[in-house]
Formats: structure tokens, C-alpha cells, sequence
């Protein structure tokens, strides 16, 4: 993920780097320099994330912005000092520039008031309803990009727990990759115009997939 600016956001701690690290690591807790480490740290992180969110959000609640900070705080406070804070650097992606910073926190509530109340709960929702449900969530969300680093992790941790909310086990990703995952970021580009069809479609992907992983493990 690229930063871009019409700003100077050098003094700015989350744009900073690890001494040492030759630019490549963000400066963080946990005195990783390597890319390959500070992985490991935010890998290790996200599994206890999982676990704990898990058992953490019932089937009758319904998310909210300040959820999702949490989230994200609870996960990478260990590594960065900026967790859970909202991004303060513009970032892009293949060409496309996310949210500017100073409109996220008004962008995260029309999410809360907008999405978030409408979709969540996700309890009683199946097979399309329940994939469009996760395409809109998801696909306005990743739009936003609130974080530094990490969305996409939040994002799908969360179309999980709302899946979870819908009985369905523990969501499986392993098939968004390849082709798959240049399909993924055109889905989440195609939001731009409110158009959450390819993002159903590879949320209908995903949780045919958890279904036959669930019968393979259970058979």
C-alpha cells in the first residue's frame, strides 16, 4: 500500500520507519527491521485477535465504528503506537486513492448509521441475502480504508463475525487468490458506484467455500 500527500506527514509517527529497517518496516514496538518479522508479529497478533472477537460480539450485536477501532487497537497495540487511531497519511492502491484522512471519522459514522445499523445484526440472513450483506459492509468499508495498515484484515475479520452472527462457521479465504484477487480489488473499486454485484459474487464464492471445508473436516 502506497502513501501519496499534499502534505508534509514526515514528523507524523505512523508515516515514520524503523531505524535500521531500510525503509521497508514502519517504526513499531516490537524492534522488528525485516519485513518477514514484523509479519510474524502482526500474524501471531491477528490469530489472538480472532479468538478473542470471537467470543467477544453475540449474535444480536450490532457493529459499530468504535467496534472496529477497537478492533484494530486490540490487535496491532502490541506493535504500533497508532493502533485503533484513524489513518493520517493518503494512501492508493493501484492507482486509486482511498478516503483523505480528514473525512474518515464523518465517513465512519455515515458507515455506522448507514450500513453498519442497517446489515448487523446478521442473524436470519442466508445464501444471497447474507452475501449481499457482506459485499455492501465490506466493500464500503475497505472504500473508507480508516487504518494505516490492516484494513483488509479488519474488514474480513468482520464480514466473519457477521457471518458467525448467521450461523455460519468461521468464514474460509484461502480462495481469494490469483486471478481471484485482482477480481477482489475490481469489486472493491466497482463500490465507487455503488455497485456491490462483484462483491456478492465473491462473498457467494467464500462462503461456498467454508461450507464444503466445514463437511471435508467434519466427513
Amino acid at each position: 500500500m502506497r502513501e501519496t500527500g499534499r502534505y508534509d506527514t514526515s514528523d507524523l509517527v505512523e508515516n515514520q520507519h524503523q531505524p535500521g529497517s531500510r525503509g521497508r518496516v514502519l517504526r513499531n514496538l516490537v524492534a522488528a527491521k525485516t519485513v518477514r518479522e514484523i509479519n510474524a508479529a502482526e500474524y501471531r497478533e491477528f490469530k489472538r485477535l480472532t479468538r478473542e472477537a470471537i467470543h467477544a460480539y453475540d449474535r444480536d450485536h450490532i457493529f459499530t465504528a468504535e467496534d472496529l477501532r477497537a478492533l484494530h487497537r486490540s490487535w496491532l497495540q502490541p506493535i504500533y503506537p497508532w493502533a485503533g487511531q484513524y489513518r493520517q497519511v493518503v494512501m492508493s492502491k493501484g492507482g486509486f486513492t482511498f478516503a483523505f484522512p480528514e473525512f474518515i471519522p464523518k465517513l465512519m459514522g455515515e458507515l455506522e448509521e448507514e450500513v453498519l445499523r442497517r446489515y448487523t445484526p446478521c442473524r436470519g440472513r442466508q445464501d444471497d441475502d447474507l452475501a449481499w450483506a457482506l459485499a455492501v459492509v465490506h466493500t464500503e468499508l475497505l472504500l473508507i480504508h480508516p487504518f494505516r495498515e490492516g484494513n483488509g484484515r479488519i474488514a474480513r475479520l468482520l464480514a466473519m463475525l457477521m457471518a458467525l452472527q448467521a450461523g455460519m462457521p468461521p468464514l474460509d479465504f484461502s480462495g481469494i487468490k490469483g486471478k481471484k484477487r485482482e477480481d477482489y480489488f475490481s469489486a472493491v473499486r466497482a463500490g465507487l458506484d455503488k455497485e456491490y454485484g462483484p462483491m456478492k459474487g465473491i462473498f457467494n464464492d467464500v462462503l461456498l467455500l467454508t461450507l464444503k471445508t466445514c463437511a471435508a473436516r467434519a466427513s
